[in-house]
């Protein structure tokens, strides 16, 4: 999206809803971290508008890196999936937003707690499977 024009985080988190027809609605807590490692990858630039809100564009390298992406990765949300799937792959995208953002947690704690949180969904989803059968 930031190949067509600069956007505002928020702008973005609106426009994947938009283009997906609400099969993916990225959260803060993935979309701002996710702009913070492109930023410091070099891939794009953000520069504060009025009311302290940060206008994200990308860069040369960016723009580069953009090219070599050949299909937009909210286009297999929107084409035929099968809701059960979209939404399970909507709130993937969240957890995965939320563990990433663990990564930066303070204290080694929580980030241990944070693992034992994912082994214990893991063995959980096992088990709901194994009981499908």
């Amino acid at each position: 999206m930031l190949a067509e024009r600069p956007m505002h985080g928020y702008e973005m988190i609106q426009e994947i809803a938009e283009r997906t027809q609400d099969a993916w609605r990225p959260s803060p807590g993935s979309v701002y971290p996710t702009l913070q490692l492109l930023d410091d990858e070099g891939l794009i630039v953000s520069s504060e508008t009025e009311g302290s809100t940060r206008l994200f564009e990308l860069t040369d390298k960016g723009r580069a890196a953009a090219q070599k992406i050949k299909t937009a990765p909210w286009k297999q949300f929107a084409e035929g999936v099968d809701p059960n799937r979209a939404n399970l792959r909507a709130e993937l995208a969240q957890l995965f937003g939320a563990v990433a953002q663990s990564a930066y947690a303070t204290t080694a704690e929580v980030q241990q707690r944070v693992v034992a949180i994912l082994k214990n969904a893991r063995r959980e989803i096992y088990r709901l499977l194994a009981d499908a059968e």
